[in-house]
């Protein structure tokens, strides 16, 4: 074989493997960025839900109060 298609074979092999390496890591960098947002929402999502509860007993509270006048 040349020496010139072994290089080129070598420097396509290098070529392919970094390639796949920094896709590999941008999809961590990804999937960890959507994972935090997630989490945001969740907690976000349960806020909502405790105002409503609390809303609600506001709600109740002010109805018995006036009752009671």
């Amino acid at each position: 074989m040349d020496s010139t298609i072994i290089v080129a074979f070598i420097s396509l092999i290098g070529t392919l493997g970094g390639s796949f390496l920094g896709v590999m890591q941008a999809n961590k960098l990804s999937n960890y960025k959507i994972s935090q947002l997630e989490e945001k929402v969740n907690k976000h999502n349960n806020l909502i839900d405790r105002m409503y509860k609390v809303e609600s007993r506001v709600t109740l509270l002010e109805d018995e109060i006036k009752e009671r006048r």
